[in-house]
């Protein structure tokens, strides 16, 4: 069993069947995508894509959901003179 894993975070130049398999025959094992870009349709397509590559080649992908996390705020702090 591999331990190592070779993540790609994946979008709009690399989401092409195209590209994902070349990324896949290159030895990416997990597509990343970014939910701080992007909306939900783009990637859906993105999956649609790999699980279509995926069953043409007969590899296998993980797929690595990366949320937006909470933002802090902040403020700017003034001088007091």
């Amino acid at each position: 069993m591999k331990k190592t894993k070779i993540v790609c975070t994946i979008g709009p130049k690399t989401e092409s069947e195209e590209k994902l398999t070349q990324l896949l025959d290159a030895g990416m094992n997990v597509m990343r995508l970014n939910f701080s870009h992007g909306d939900y349709e783009e990637h859906g397509q993105r999956i649609n894509n790999l699980r279509s590559v995926c069953a043409k080649t007969g590899k296998q992908a993980a797929i690595l959901l990366d949320t937006k996390g909470p933002e802090i705020p902040h403020h700017e702090i003034r001088r007091r003179q």
